[in-house]
């Protein structure tokens, strides 16, 4: 157990903002070399990523711009949109088309789609394309039963020829490299995530993402890898393959990446709240060492900035709202913790939430780690 103390002064958004735009400018000078002088990962013709690159996973009401910056910012070498409802977009709606803002500072970034019919799925892949991406995802691993139980996600694992299809309608209806994420398959009696990941090879996908668990596991138990590297040596396979499910500490990724020769993983709920993990990861895959952990100041400006781009894109009223469940994660392990979080999330207005920050970064507060 690791305890120490940070004395700080108050962080101002200008300062806050310093500290990641120092932080990005050391990433991407760090990319530049590897990419300069060691093999890359190509996805298409024209997506180059770092030998073993981190990946950013799509999370619902959680990857949306705000906090992919932070993430970003702190090492992540491809980013996802939060999954876009093909029906949705079809029918204009505002949620779905919100999900298309993408950034040029977010590069290289993916937009994510998922629906059940197999046309408007390819309609959708056009629209996308029109929002500037630099790849298009098709969602073939969603669990949730809102998604699964109307043909969507996990479900066309239960289909392989429709999935097959409808990943060739999206290929033909954009210009851009389609990706795809999944999993082993429907249930333990039908892992046929090694005939999905031939045959949408064949189809014209360029990179796969594997979520190591069946759609009847959720995200229960541990995931396993084995499909995932039986995969990955499958001397048919010619396309990346990501390993995604249970990637939780700088250890892991190397253990994983050692044991299963992965491309790349793709990093999901350690983000929340930690965007660090993907610096802690690039650090301890590249030298054997572990960081430290954030400081308390640290920790302030990262959620400074979420708040900040949380609000600017959403406006004051959705931003301070939203930014409510990511407050827990943030402060986690804070001495204190649980009166700031309640503070924090009973603020009305932003400088309320900046004076808060403030007093965080001001304290003695202990973290436990």
């Amino acid at each position: 157990m690791l305890i120490w103390r940070t004395r700080s002064r108050s962080i101002s958004p200008a300062i806050a903002t310093q500290l990641f735009n120092d932080a990005s400018e050391l990433l991407r000078q760090a990319q530049h070399d590897v990419i300069n002088n060691t093999p890359v990962v190509n996805i298409g013709p024209n997506i180059q990523l770092p030998d073993f690159p981190l990946l950013l996973a799509p999370m619902e009401d959680v990857s949306d711009p705000p906090f992919r910056a932070v993430c970003k910012a702190n090492g992540a070498d491809l980013m996802y949109t939060e999954f876009i409802s093909s029906e949705g977009l079809i029918r204009a709606a505002a949620k779905s088309r919100k999900k298309l803002d993408i950034f040029d500072y977010e590069r290289p970034i993916g937009i994510q789609l998922f629906g059940s019919d197999v046309d408007t799925m390819g309609e959708c892949a056009a629209i996308s394309t029109e929002a500037g991406p630099d790849l298009i995802d098709i969602n073939y691993g969603c669990p949730v039963k809102q998604v699964a139980c109307r043909g969507a996600g996990a479900a066309l694992l239960q289909d392989i020829p429709k999935m097959v299809r409808m990943t060739a309608a999206v290929v033909q209806h954009t210009h851009l490299p389609v990706t795809v994420k999944t999993r082993l398959g429907w249930d333990e009696g039908t892992k046929n995530v090694e005939e999905v990941a031939e045959r949408l090879q064949d189809v014209g996908i360029a990179a796969l993402t594997v979520h190591g668990r069946t759609r009847a596991q959720l995200y229960k138990g541990d995931a396993d890898w084995r499909l995932i590297a039986k995969i990955k040596d499958n001397p048919r396979i010619k396309i990346p393959i990501f390993g995604n499910g249970d990637i939780t500490s700088p250890e892991k990724a190397l253990e994983y990446k050692t044991r299963y020769g992965v491309d790349g993983v793709m990093i999901g709920r350690a983000s929340i709240g930690y965007p660090w993990i993907f610096r802690e990861v690039k650090h301890y895959v590249a030298t054997g060492q572990l960081l430290a952990p954030p400081t308390l100041e640290e920790r302030v400006a990262a959620c400074q900035m979420h708040f900040d781009r949380s609000v600017e894109w959403k406006g004051p009223k959705v931003g301070i709202f939203e930014m409510r469940r990511h407050y827990a994660h943030y402060f986690r392990g804070l001495e204190g913790a649980k009166a700031w979080r309640t503070s924090l999330v009973n603020a009305e207005t932003p400088q309320d939430v900046l004076d808060i920050l403030a007093e965080i970064a001001s304290s003695e507060a202990v973290l436990v780690g």
